[in-house]
């Protein structure tokens, strides 16, 4: 028989391999983030009479649940289901393009049982978990590997950005690019896509320069790319294609308040009352803050309603107005300790396929984040893009939390091979 020292032993070993299940930083992170922007979303609302507070709090509670449910089943037993989520997305995305519900100047929403749900975020999900499929053991020895990832992107994409939606559109491509390049692809080759970007900025700002970055393009491609020649005839055409199209989607495709957002943060004086107003007034409230900020639910600038919406896009200006330099700079700390971790997991993974899946996510939150930030204080253009765990929007905190529970899916499945080694 156990004597009650030896019971007493056992019941402290179970506990502690309890503990160490627990993904703390994973837990941890959100919680915090989530609870501190309860009380800025309060703050940008207060005197009104709205909750939108206590609404961002029930489905983070809820998202926690869900974490907690993903968890507990390996991140293989999803893939028999991702076709059919995949097609089923498209057609929501199509559906809300037709008979969604409008807001601000977009249609982006379906309204189900009194709420709002917004199929685009979801696509996110869906997106990263086809790449993974798709990309799974995938060895790039030619571009013909790049037409299922991008043929599949292509028609998300498609669909959100002319809601329009352009900075979910910006996260899809993210999401692309970090995953193909986790799944192998050569970094020149990332380059050389990225660098499409480029060739349509100098088709509309400084076309001269097209004469010298053509070539080095072409260059680039040569030595990077199989089947040489041909290839390289192709990346040429194409950038050159690019080069041609942009001037004319800038004028006829996109509407003016994108023009304006896009362009807007290079000097947003020129329109202090218009397009520049959300980003100028931002920068004064987060300056405002100085070194350790006037206190929750203290802000003259949030508390005025300086920035409309300021409870979603905008947050980070709130913060920075109450929590000042150095509450700004834990929140930036803790997102940076969470996108660490997810590497981690990235790399401890037992499949390409999760480690995919991971890293899809990882780009995700990445990506939003920095540009988020960068908008915030006048470092980027005004895309729309939310801050992940602050920003207010029940679909996206719900996507952001399913995110966390299949990362921790594959963070428990690690241990546990990690354990058997």
């Amino acid at each position: 028989m156990f004597g009650r020292s030896t019971i007493f032993n056992l019941k402290l070993v179970r506990k502690k391999k309890y503990w160490k299940k627990i993904d703390f930083i994973i837990w941890a992170v959100p919680f915090f983030l989530v609870h501190l922007s309860c009380f800025l979303i309060a703050s940008t609302q207060r005197h009104l009479g709205i909750t939108d507070w206590y609404q961002h709090a029930i489905m983070a509670y809820i998202g926690c649940l869900i974490v907690y449910v993903l968890a507990q089943f390996p991140l293989q037993a999803f893939r028999q289901y991702i076709l059919p989520m995949y097609f089923f997305t498209i057609l929501t995305l199509l559906y809300v393009n037709f008979s969604g519900t409008a807001a601000l100047g977009a249609q982006r929403w379906l309204s189900f049982a009194g709420l709002n749900i917004q199929p685009s975020e979801l696509a996110k999900i869906t997106l990263i978990l086809i790449l993974a499929s798709i990309l799974d053991r995938k060895r790039f020895s030619g571009l013909s590997h790049l037409t299922k990832p991008l043929l599949v992107s292509f028609f998300p994409w498609t669909l959100v950005f002319i809601q329009p939606d352009l900075g979910t559109s910006l996260v899809f491509g993210a999401i692309l690019l970090g995953m193909l390049y986790w799944s192998g692809m050569p970094f020149e080759w990332a380059f050389i896509i990225l660098a499409s970007l480029v060739s349509g900025l100098l088709a509309c700002l400084f076309q001269f320069g097209l004469i010298i970055w053509i070539p080095i393009i072409g260059l680039i491609a040569y030595k990077a790319l199989p089947n040489k020649k041909i290839l390289t005839f192709l990346v040429l055409v194409l950038h050159l294609l690019i080069a041609k199209i942009t001037p004319w989607f800038w004028d006829s495709v996109l509407k003016d308040y994108q023009r304006d957002r896009l362009i807007m943060f290079l000097d947003p004086s020129k329109d202090p009352l218009g397009g520049g107003y959300h980003m100028l007034q931002s920068k004064i409230g987060i300056g405002s803050g100085g070194l350790f900020g006037t206190g929750l639910m203290q802000g003259q600038l949030t508390k005025l309603k300086f920035i409309p919406e300021q409870h979603t896009d905008f947050i980070f200006s709130a913060l920075g107005e109450e929590t000042g330099f150095l509450g700004s700079l834990l929140v930036i700390f803790l997102l940076s300790i969470l996108i660490l971790r997810l590497i981690k997991i990235a790399f401890i993974a037992r499949s390409d396929f999760e480690s995919l899946v991971v890293i899809g996510i990882a780009s995700m939150f990445i990506f939003q984040i920095m540009v988020n930030i960068f908008m915030t204080i006048g470092l980027g253009p005004v895309t729309g893009i939310p801050l992940p765990f602050m920003s207010y929007g029940r679909t996206a905190l719900l996507v952001n939390f399913i995110s966390l529970g299949f990362c921790l899916s594959v963070s428990r499945r690690g241990q546990s091979i990690r354990k058997n080694l």
